[in-house]
């Protein structure tokens, strides 16, 4: 696995399970061989419940089937997890709990959202939304946001490699703490989500940064792990500004260079960082992100 030294999970572009070299053709018609990212299909199970079937490059199953789990209110935090079994070669995984959760009455009623292929969000995770308890005390200063930005955007990876990509990181003060990757940013964002659980790690002074669109979904979901910061280099939804507005959470987007738009939670952002001496982004860059 390739990590830092202050990093706990990073992306491992080398890793030959996650990209393929194919041969085409160029603008030119001249013959190129590249890296395209590999997906896979994983099937879900709840104990002896099949749950879902997801595309995913399925570098970390076991991360992404709790994850999955939790943030669909499926597993709490009073669930004890006894086991979690990855066949590889059948495409399944399969996660087992000391006691018969109550997941039926979760599928019961669902609301579509916007991840990329089909994000789902089961029964009560919309109805105790509006109940969620973000810290108030925590804060991010822009000088944090800036080196953040910078290391993930630096970082090996496999949006690097091969592209196809999406992206999330969660984040202590300047520090990466867990980067992962996978084709939708709702396996992406369920993965970190999945080792938090695992782990046992608290989401009250972390930061979340993903890669893609601050959408409805990438909103619950932080606040489902408990995060009160989600950054992202990409742009809002009105849905998903509007949910961070309902709860707290302070939602910064369009971060490129020195320049970030915040549309919730400012009151969080501490202004410490010296504009002088931070490199702002290309014209031609800023202009094509400026509607992102």
């Amino acid at each position: 696995m390739n990590q830092t030294l202050e990093t706990l999970v990073a992306p491992d572009p080398m890793d030959p399970r996650l990209t393929e070299r194919v041969e085409g053709i160029d603008h030119e018609g001249k013959p190129v061989t590249t890296s395209v990212t590999v997906e896979r299909p994983l099937t879900l199970f709840l104990n002896s419940r099949e749950i879902v079937t997801m595309m995913t490059i399925c570098d970390y199953p076991e991360y992404l089937a709790i994850g999955y789990l939790v943030n669909q209110n499926m597993l709490g935090p009073d669930d004890e997890v006894t086991g979690i079994e990855y066949e590889e070669d059948i495409e399944t995984v399969v996660v087992r709990t000391a006691t018969e959760t109550d997941f039926e009455d979760k599928l019961k009623k669902k609301t579509l959202t916007s991840g990329c292929a089909q994000g789902t969000v089961f029964g009560d995770v919309m109805e105790s939304f509006k109940d969620a308890q973000l810290s108030a005390d925590v804060r991010i200063k822009t000088s944090w946001l800036y080196a953040l930005v910078k290391k993930i955007n630096t970082m090996p990876s496999l949006y690097l490699e091969a592209g196809a990509i999406h992206g999330c990181v969660l984040c202590q003060a300047d520090r990466v703490l867990l980067y992962m990757e996978d084709v939708g940013r709702h396996n992406a964002v369920d993965k970190i989500a999945g080792y938090m659980f695992l782990n046992k790690i608290s989401g009250d002074n972390k930061i979340f940064y993903t890669t893609g669109r601050l959408t409805s979904e990438m909103v619950i979901k932080t606040v489902q792990m408990g995060i009160p910061i989600l950054a992202s280099r990409s742009g809002f939804t009105a849905w998903g500004v509007d949910l961070a507005r309902q709860v707290g959470l302070t939602l910064i987007g369009r971060s490129r260079g020195k320049r970030f738009v915040a549309l919730a939670g400012s009151e969080r952002i501490e202004y410490d960082a010296d504009h002088a001496v931070i490199e702002d982004e290309p014209v031609k860059l800023r202009r094509k992100g400026a509607s992102a």
